[in-house]
């Protein structure tokens, strides 16, 4: 099993869940984004914690040779800007938070990319080993 193979396997399920979770429970999305984006050391330790995955994940897998993998090494890379971004300015980052699960289009669609691109990493991580 390739490092490509193995991440795929943890990022795919994960992002299906999440996607899921948003899909399903809307409202308790709503209040759970509502609670955090209230709470900026929360959203600063989500943020420590992003970036962390996001260097991990580029440490060990960054490699831009096109093909199926670079998506892992885009997610990578997206984690460290977005982990960098909850850790610079909580406060900002939790209003945005806030008017993104307001726009109902917006979850909606992203909940379905993340679906769709879980299930593709799901089938390369697993389907392939």
């Amino acid at each position: 099993m390739s490092t490509s193979e193995f991440i795929a396997g943890l990022i795919g399920p994960a992002l299906i869940a999440i996607a899921l979770a948003m899909l399903t429970n809307r409202a308790a999305l709503h209040a759970m984004i509502g609670q955090i984006s209230d709470n900026f050391a929360v959203v600063f330790l989500a943020g420590l914690l992003l970036l962390v995955a996001g260097l991990a994940i580029i440490r060990v897998h960054n490699i831009w040779d096109g093909g199926w993998p670079v998506l892992i090494t885009v997610s990578g890379w997206l984690a460290v800007f977005g982990g960098l971004v909850r850790m610079m300015i909580p406060d900002q980052s939790a209003a945005m938070a806030r008017k993104f699960i307001d726009n109902t289009t917006a979850v909606t669609t992203s909940a379905l990319i993340m679906l769709a691109l879980g299930a593709f990493l799901s089938f390369k991580g697993f389907a392939l080993g």
